[in-house]
């Protein structure tokens, strides 16, 4: 069987761009990628069968046929890479500053939380749970049918506090420490030193803005999301707790930062998430 090269990065280009296509195409890339597998793989599967035999070892393939053939294992690579391993998205807002800058790309482990069938979201093999602290990918209550990135914050049944912009959770407030003012000349944003369980991380919160109080139990079967920019977040505070079954992954690592295609990429922030 001929391996096509130029198809098979076209492939790849097309997956490492998925956040970046539904950003800005709002297409649903998983349910495509699922019926190009099953239709070049039925039309490969299906010439096999009834025509391959009858023209013969040296007889020429139809351009539909060749093409199928060509893109079908590439494509089903693809499919299983992104459905149950890894998938490659791309930061397209500031909601998670100082954690994630808009522009960078990142890695999502797509089986940590348990394997799920594409498309239809249905967990297959249960591995592990999300735990406080983890950077998680979801389809939020609001939007579902839009990738979203947060901090797990609150577990089923815990009670989550965010008052004067102090987090407590269960009663005991977020450990956290004071980093720095920013700017130094003219402050108005403060970054925070944080631990949650055995996760240290970042966060900021914005001196121009109100208190936003708020207190909720999460509900069984769900998970409290917040951005690490608190003052300028969307998060479930906004639209609710998150069910289990629209988890995604868990984000772990940065692999490029490239703003825009008139931008420099840099490696300057490539490393682990935290």
């Amino acid at each position: 069987m001929k391996f096509h090269s130029q198809r098979f990065w076209l492939c790849l280009r097309l997956t490492a761009d998925t956040e970046y296509l539904r950003g800005y195409m709002d297409i649903n890339f998983p349910l495509i990628l699922v019926f190009l597998v099953f239709g070049s793989g039925f039309i490969w599967l299906f010439d096999t069968l009834f025509f391959s035999k009858r023209r013969g070892e040296d007889a020429k393939y139809p351009v539909l046929v060749e093409y199928s053939k060509s893109f079908f294992p590439v494509l089903l690579f693809v499919l299983v890479l992104r459905s149950f391993l890894v998938e490659p998205f791309k930061i397209p807002s500031s909601s998670m500053v100082p954690t994630l800058e808009v522009g960078d790309y990142i890695l999502v482990n797509k089986y940590t939380y348990g394997l799920r069938l594409p498309v239809v979201r249905t967990k297959i093999l249960s591995i592990n749970e999300p735990q406080r602290g983890d950077v998680m990918v979801f389809f939020p209550p609001h939007m579902n049918d839009t990738y979203f990135i947060k901090r797990v914050i609150g577990l089923p049944g815990d009670t989550i506090e965010y008052v004067n912009k102090q987090l407590t959770v269960n009663g005991v407030p977020v450990e956290r420490e004071l980093l720095a003012e920013l700017p130094a000349t003219n402050p108005r944003y403060q970054l925070w030193s944080e631990k949650q369980g055995e996760q240290q991380h970042e966060s900021q919160t914005d001196l121009f803005r109100g208190y936003d109080n708020f207190r909720l139990t999460v509900s069984p079967g769900h998970f409290f999301m917040m951005g690490d920019n608190r003052d300028n977040s969307s998060d479930s505070r906004v639209w609710g707790e998150v069910p289990e079954r629209d988890i995604v992954g868990k984000a772990f690592a940065i692999w490029l930062h490239w703003e825009s295609f008139l931008s420099v990429p840099s490696v300057k922030r490539v490393g682990s998430i935290y």
